[in-house]
């Protein structure tokens, strides 16, 4: 998919002008980056290596509307967080019994995606660190949401949100709750879809996830 007004050549131009943007801030201890994936992961990649930072991979996973799949209610991570879009559930009615059986269904989802990475992941814990949370762009920001909450159960010292686009609804729920929140183009159209910020846009296939994180461990292997 090609957008001829787009901000970004690609997730990975963004995710330079992201570590750009971070570089002048001069952290004194290296940060740690978590992106989620998909689409995070390529942003996320030229910012740990701009920054000279750790990275590590934070799951994401919407809660799906049992009869529109294509949209959800809330968001759950691998760390276990749940977060839900408490209007929008009482605006279409799910019951505390359908929330529950979604929720099981989508952290067993989250379990066997762990276990496709096999131990590439959970490398970094964000206990006293500089936590960059990273994702290719921000809609509705529950996904962001449940990342945040997520992170600071481990008390880091700093938490700082870096992403390339975001709605200006989604830009109102995660400033005031993360001490820094980097995003070079925020988007008040009535219309909002993070693809239209990209000029080479795809769906992140899971094997290409897997194929940079081992390409990523590698390199720093070789370096250590």
């Amino acid at each position: 998919m090609i957008h001829l007004s787009a901000q970004y050549q690609d997730r990975t131009a963004a995710g330079k002008v992201l570590g750009e943007l971070l570089q002048m801030q001069n952290f004194k201890e290296y940060p740690l980056i978590l992106a989620i994936p998909n689409g995070g992961l390529a942003v996320g990649l030229p910012m740990a290596e701009m920054l000279n930072g750790d990275l590590d991979l934070l799951l994401v996973r919407k809660l799906q509307i049992p009869f529109n799949p294509e949209a959800g209610f809330g968001a759950i991570t691998s760390l276990g967080t749940v977060i839900l879009n408490q209007s929008l559930v009482n605006r279409i009615g799910i019951t505390d019994q359908e929330i529950q059986r979604v929720v099981q269904a989508t952290h067993t989802q989250i379990k066997y995606r762990k276990a496709a990475y096999q131990g590439l992941i959970d490398c970094y814990s964000p206990k006293g660190r500089i936590v960059l949370i990273v994702d290719d762009g921000l809609a509705s920001g529950y996904t962001m949401l449940a990342a945040i909450q997520s992170v600071k159960q481990f008390s880091p010292k700093k938490t700082i949100v870096a992403v390339p686009t975001a709605s200006v609804s989604a830009v109102s729920k995660i400033q005031g709750v993360v001490d820094d929140f980097i995003c070079p183009h925020i988007d008040a159209g009535f219309v909002f879809a993070v693809a239209n910020a990209y000029h080479d846009w795809y769906d992140v296939p899971e094997e290409e996830v897997i194929k940079q994180l081992q390409e990523f461990r590698k390199k720093q292997m070789k370096y250590t």
